[in-house]
């Protein structure tokens, strides 16, 4: 029987339920099928503050050999990547590792490199801001990604779907089946689902002519429909669109539609390094005044205030110059 061996790099912050949704799986299989092995290790990538909460594992001790498999494990970006740490991840790389990242683990991995060129699953709220950092990398929507000797998955419950496909590449679909039954799983999703739940669901109603209008509001952020527009869209008046509006959101549909533009700006502002300007152009205002007074009406706040204010430390950045180097 040949084991497979699985390193778990642990970033502070990182949540248990991320980590356990690998472990399980992993554990599961074994209970099921004894010829299965799997030999895991958990080390922390750096200490954590003093007297905060941390998973169990060992501190990295300066080395990584001997894996097969790396996951960089985090659920808010990371703030630094010590060089030694770099260098080591890169050697194991040039190895013949596996590479992956679990949902926030996917900003060192893509820092030091390692993703350019490759598909890469980003949570959705973290989109904007990883498309703009790195551009090289194929950032997509999924709910996992496994491109060629890269594994990425976006975090919460597809951090189990990536798991199971882990099994099933290395010990059939048949294990992986008997796996997600053993953890009362409803389905095994692929990894090109998308991350965002279903558009009825999100807005409690299964209304077609109610999704149909929100699906083109959602297509058309940059340049927005009248009302009229979308009520011809949808092949109803546009009374009747308001009535709609009003019985499953309790609100006319250029209210939702305003609200679902500043909402989209305001991820922009916390996420990307634009202009307040270009920001708000893309979200369908048509001047700088026009914008920060329709999200001071509804925020309570300037775009700028807000920014400054939420905004606070970039959310990944290199310890030291010496990291950048390791690139190559």
């Amino acid at each position: 029987m040949t084991a497979h061996r699985i390193a778990f790099l642990l970033w502070p912050g990182t949540k248990a339920l991320t980590l356990a949704l690998a472990e399980e799986a992993l554990r599961v299989a074994q209970r099921l099928h004894p010829e299965v092995v799997y030999e895991m290790s958990f080390l922390q990538a750096e200490p954590a503050a003093e007297g905060a909460w941390r998973l169990p594992g060992e501190a990295w001790s300066g080395k990584l050999e001997g894996q097969q498999r790396l996951f960089l494990v985090a659920d808010e970006p990371p703030t630094q990547v010590s060089p030694a740490l770099a260098g080591a991840i890169k050697q194991l790389v040039r190895t013949g590792c596996v590479v992956g990242a679990l949902s926030a683990g996917v900003y060192p991995l893509a820092y030091l490199g390692l993703l350019d060129g490759y598909r890469a699953a980003v949570h959705w709220r973290w989109q904007d801001d990883f498309t703009e950092r790195f551009p090289k990398v194929i950032a997509t929507s999924h709910l996992f990604d496994w491109d060629r000797d890269r594994l990425t998955a976006c975090g919460g419950l597809a951090v189990l779907d990536l798991l199971l496909a882990v099994l099933a590449r290395d010990h059939g679909a048949e294990l992986a089946g008997a796996v997600s039954e053993e953890l009362v799983v409803e389905r095994i999703r692929e990894g090109g689902e998308r991350q965002r739940i279903p558009l009825q669901n999100r807005l409690g109603s299964s209304h077609p002519k109610l999704t149909q209008a929100v699906l083109l509001m959602e297509a058309n952020i940059e340049e927005p429909l009248t009302t009229d527009e979308i009520a011809q869209h949808v092949c109803v008046s546009r009374r009747q669109l308001e009535r709609i509006f009003k019985q499953y959101l309790n609100r006319v549909p250029s209210q939702y539609y305003l609200e679902l533009r500043l909402n989209k700006a305001r991820q922009m502002l916390m996420q990307t390094s634009k202009s307040i300007i270009q920001i708000g152009l893309s979200c369908g205002f048509s001047s700088g005044p026009h914008f920060s007074s329709a999200y001071r009406n509804f925020f309570g706040v300037t775009p700028r205030e807000d920014r400054n204010q939420r905004r606070g430390a970039s959310p990944f950045e290199p310890q030291q110059p010496a990291a950048v180097a390791e690139r190559g």
